[in-house]
């Protein structure tokens, strides 16, 4: 299967560690199905070691999504026991499973961070890799900061790992710092040295510090590497990773060129970016390669032209190939439940009947509201609806006045924990701020607002407002529920005709996530340790392609 390229999606480990992308277990389970449906060929579902949350978010996929027909679900381990052992029992329940693990071969981590000599890197890649294939079949190594390791060392390092059964052998470009022709001449340089290597599977990983990920893991794939570690949206540490879908449109755009294939369900493209750009509060560009809002928008009137005459003009692929046909919704405000609950089936949802029933209230509530529904909105709806968090607080009620000479004020009526109705006003420097201080009067949980960024949907004034926050409570670096030692961030989303709306109803999502955070780290702790995970062990969440240690977990 030498035309064939596997993708290794790692969006749930690397694409998880960037600042903000923090997901809950159910939004993991949600991105891993998703996943699934895309037809990767790997997910790496996280580092279990870095936290009981994170063992237990692992478990949990390869119990659920790590089918015999499904993806191989691999687990990430520094080079020592312990974390190889958690590995293991974390994705134990999968029919596929891989131990991915990994240590530092450039002069500049083994000096500064591991205080190790080069003699005593390789008896541990050795001893580790050993010790991770008596357990598993399938086993990954990468020897970090391969870009800026001596070219002698690291086929030394790679040999070692050969002879010790490592399977597959990933050649990251830790920090962006490679050209596309470094990289694919570093990739041809191992593969006519190192023993026994044809036996093994070479994988690229690189990051985007200098906009290069892409074309280097296109590079190494053309010198014979055939895996691709990639993340949706490209998210990931500093300025992310490859991006999936520009890497998978690459070589199937492109497939007279490269000659090789991948498994990918192109269609389900748009739908992941969609959900993985909700779940984590990071927005898409609009001019981002694939999945951005402007991809398929044409504006000059020379383009214009030719693409009413005969699209490939200025196309080179169709948007339909990614999943973003945009058309038109046939159903209106007199549409009934079953011919509703079709399109959403046909778009590809899977609703529950409860988030059915409210996704069909506000469709009909949009239907009064405008005069065309598309299924942008659609979307928008569903998205808004099944993303919600657990509502320890429920907004009832927001009104709010404001206007040229006057003061804004707002006020809200809110649901509390045990049924509790509080109301409350406040001041504010504009709408929004008004609304979001009288919520925190109700809710009274110190936090920062990062980030704020509204999108509309659709065109045309009756446009549907996309709201996004990102929030970060103030004083809580010991409540990190990821063990990454610094304060955790969370999103919200709202969606609704009125943008004030939708700005209260993102707020409340994000603060609902921040009060339900402590609670879940305190269920994932107590299934985690009921589950076999080591609680006296002594773990540290470890920037696998970005250099730093970065705290004890709790």
């Amino acid at each position: 299967m030498n035309d064939y390229v596997r993708i290794f999606d790692t969006t749930l480990r690397d694409g998880e560690q960037a600042p903000g992308c923090t997901m809950t277990l159910e939004e993991k389970l949600e991105v891993a199905r998703q996943l699934a449906r895309l037809n990767v060929d790997i997910i790496e579902a996280g580092f279990p070691a870095a936290s009981p949350g994170d063992w237990a978010a692992v478990h949990e996929i390869a119990q659920q999504v790590g089918s015999a027909d499904g993806p191989t679900i691999a687990a990430l381990a520094r080079a020592n026991r312990d974390d190889i052992d958690k590995a293991w029992t974390a994705i134990q329940p999968a029919a596929k499973r891989r131990i991915h693990t990994f240590m530092s071969t450039s002069d500049i981590h083994l000096e500064h961070q591991f205080k190790k000599t080069r003699t005593e890197a390789l008896h541990l890649i050795h001893d580790m890799v050993s010790y991770a294939r008596s357990l598993c079949e399938d086993v990954e190594f990468s020897p970090m900061d391969a870009g800026r390791s001596d070219p002698a060392f690291l086929r030394e390092a790679v040999s070692v790992a050969v002879a010790a059964g490592a399977t597959t052998l990933n050649i990251p470009d830790t920090v962006g710092y490679q050209t596309p022709d470094e990289y694919g001449a570093m990739i041809r340089d191992l593969y006519e040295h190192v023993p026994g290597i044809q036996k093994c599977i070479l994988s690229t990983h690189c990051h985007d510090d200098l906009g290069l990920a892409v074309a280097n893991s296109l590079a190494g794939v053309r010198a014979g590497a055939r895996q691709v570690e990639c993340t949706i949206n490209g998210i990931g540490e500093r300025a992310g990773n490859a991006s999936l879908e520009e890497v998978v449109m690459a070589l199937h755009t492109r497939k007279q060129f490269y000659g090789l294939k991948t498994r990918v369900n192109t269609r389900e493209i748009a739908r992941s970016s969609r959900l993985v750009s909700s779940l984590t509060g990071v927005q898409v560009p609009p001019n981002k390669a694939i999945v951005g809002a402007n991809a398929f928008a044409h504006e000059s009137g020379i383009h214009q032209d030719g693409v009413l005459k005969y699209r490939q003009t200025y196309e080179i692929m169709s948007a339909e190939t990614v999943g973003l046909e945009g058309n038109a919704l046939v159903l209106g405000k007199h549409s009934g439940r079953h011919a509703f609950r079709k399109h959403v089936e046909a778009l590809g949802h899977k609703l529950s009947e409860e988030d059915f029933r409210q996704v069909f209230a506000r469709f009909k509530d949009l239907c009064d509201r405008k005069k065309t529904v598309d299924d942008r909105d659609l979307e928008a709806l569903i998205t808004g609806e099944t993303r919600r968090a657990p509502e320890i607080y429920k907004l009832e009620h927001v009104q709010f006045t404001s206007g040229t000479g006057v003061t804004p004020a707002a006020t809200v009526r809110m649901v509390g924990p045990e049924g509790r109705v509080i109301t409350d006003s406040a001041h504010g420097t504009g709408p929004v701020d008004a609304v979001y201080q009288a919520i925190n009067r109700v809710i009274q949980r110190p936090n920062e607002l990062i980030e704020f960024s509204i999108n509309a949907i659709t065109e045309g004034l009756d446009a549907v407002a996309e709201v996004t926050v990102r929030i970060r409570e103030r004083g809580a670096a010991e409540e990190d529920t990821a063990g990454k030692g610094r304060p955790p961030i969370f999103s919200g989303y709202g969606v609704n005709t009125d943008t004030i709306v939708a700005a209260a109803e993102a707020y409340m999502g994000a603060l609902n996530k921040m009060l339900a955070a402590r609670q879940e780290r305190i269920k994932a702790e107590q299934a985690a340790y009921a589950a076999g995970y080591d609680k006296n062990a002594t773990s540290y969440a470890v920037d696998m392609f970005g250099m730093s240690a970065l705290g004890k977990a709790d």
